[in-house]
């Protein structure tokens, strides 16, 4: 697949009238903007990892493929500005994609399938703790909970997703093992724009010790709805229209400033 033609993430996708702009750090780093079908990457060539992860996901017409792709490093990159495959050999970390597989896997079959391959660039992958809970399982279901659950327009959302990029992050084989992870799901409905922020937390499970990891046997993945706000401030992020737009923000909403901890899907508030 060639990579020189690709726009990426679209922030007119939720709506040509409410452009929703690529979130970015607040401060000045120096980021690599890296475009993908249906999908842009923002990498700290420094952490070696994603700062910003953007996508669009037409819920209407997702395709659902057989998975295929080979995790690689992006050729418009140079290896040592990427965290690749010796840091997630003979240990317990799983490559954590970031833009899910199948998020950007919408339209024609073809379209889907050259997107949903795309998704297996190290520059979209982050280290996560190799086991799986309850929790975890709420993780990687959120995209597909907002697309049923919220009252989508045309059943669209836009997703961010990262690590939080931590100094005092774990160092293993040279790169900074993420505690935390955000995402945070944006729709529009006939009421306007609206949003949702959630936090994963694996520093139960991560143990960087002495230049090895390990996975704690008593630890466990941990995932919380999160003010937009507090994202912000964690992950040093600029979220723009969506801190206004959080569900969490709006009128009548119990706790709006906490962060709740999701044990099953019917603890999300979606508005």
């Amino acid at each position: 697949m060639s990579l020189a033609s690709v726009t990426g993430y679209d922030e007119t996708f939720l709506g040509s009238t409410l452009p929703l702009s690529l979130p970015r750090p607040l401060g000045d780093e120096e980021l690599r903007e890296l475009g993908y079908p249906r999908f842009t990457v923002l990498l700290d060539p420094v952490r070696r990892l994603a700062a910003v992860t953007a996508v669009n996901i037409d819920g209407s017409s997702l395709q659902d493929l057989p998975r295929t792709g080979e995790w690689m490093l992006d050729p418009r990159l140079p290896a040592s500005e990427q965290t690749g495959p010796a840091v997630y050999a003979d240990n317990d970390l799983d490559r954590g994609h970031l833009v899910r597989r199948r998020d950007p896997g919408w339209g024609t079959a073809d379209q889907a399938r050259e997107a949903t391959e795309a998704t297996f660039s190290y520059t979209n992958a982050a280290p996560q703790a190799g086991v799986f809970n309850q929790s975890k399982d709420l993780w990687l279901g959120l995209e597909d909970h907002v697309l049923h659950y919220a009252d989508t327009t045309d059943q669209r959302i836009s997703v961010f997703t990262a690590p939080v990029l931590d100094p005092g992050d774990p160092v293993y084989r040279g790169v900074g093992i993420p505690r935390r992870f955000y995402k945070v799901a944006a729709w529009v409905t006939e009421g306007g724009l609206q949003a949702a922020g959630f936090v994963l937390d694996q520093s139960e499970l991560i143990d960087a010790a002495q230049g090895a990891v390990a996975v704690r046997p008593l630890g466990a993945f941990r995932t919380f709805q999160v003010p937009i706000a507090e994202i912000e401030t964690l992950a040093g992020i600029d979220f723009g229209l969506l801190v206004d737009a959080d569900v969490l923000a709006q009128p009548g909403v119990r706790g709006g400033d906490e962060w709740r901890p999701l044990r099953a899907a019917a603890d999300i508030v979606l508005g």
